[in-house]
């Protein structure tokens, strides 16, 4: 018996459903300046399964690849729902905009 197509489909359900809780967090800590990090290890993982020997191995690189490009898109929108008030605000980033705003009015 072949298992290739229900790990794909598995591991693929398990990549797309760690990223969201990475997004958010990535987000919360490091703001939308993050997003060169995952565009890097996407590219990476896109390189993994172009050499890679196994199937499997190729299939759930590219999904890795295509999730954490996405994962880009999804800080982007992750930054619009935490000024809706959606999620919270790391309130560290609210002392450091108050101490640039103060800087900036001298």
């Amino acid at each position: 018996m072949n298992y290739d197509g229900i790990i794909i489909g598995i591991g693929t359900f398990l990549i797309i459903g760690l990223l969201h809780p990475v997004v958010i967090k990535a987000e919360y800590y490091f703001t939308t300046k993050i997003w060169p990090l995952f565009l890097i290890f996407g590219l990476m993982c896109f390189g993994i399964s172009l050499v890679s020997p196994s199937p499997t191995e190729r299939s759930l690189s590219a999904v890795l690849g295509c999730s954490l490009l996405w994962s880009i898109k999804e800080i982007f929108e992750q930054k619009t729902r935490v000024e809706k008030g959606w999620f919270p605000e790391n309130p560290k980033r609210k002392i450091l905009k108050s101490a640039e705003l103060g800087r900036k009015e001298k």
